[in-house]
């Protein structure tokens, strides 16, 4: 099972906070989950999930979507952040 966080503005978009997800077969890396959701979700997912400046954070470390998944995996999405 993979727990999935969605943050900021990613959260509003897509209209949803978090959720379990049973580990789809053939999913191993962040990039093959994002295809199964936008798949399964549609355009409103693939506006979101594959912009080009989506952060994603596996167990609270910022990785790229190459990045390997586990079952019991937390993947989190958020947009980039800014201080100052």
């Amino acid at each position: 099972m993979l727990q999935l966080v969605y943050f900021a503005r990613v959260r509003e978009q897509l209209g949803l906070e978090s959720e379990s997800l049973s580990c789809p077969a053939g999913v191993v890396r962040v990039e093959q989950l994002i295809d199964y959701l936008v798949t399964e979700r549609g355009e409103a997912w693939r506006q979101v999930l594959k912009a080009p400046n989506v952060l994603v954070a596996v167990n609270q470390e910022m990785v790229g979507v190459s990045a390997s998944l586990a079952d019991g995996d937390e993947v989190a999405f958020f947009p980039p952040v800014t201080g100052g």
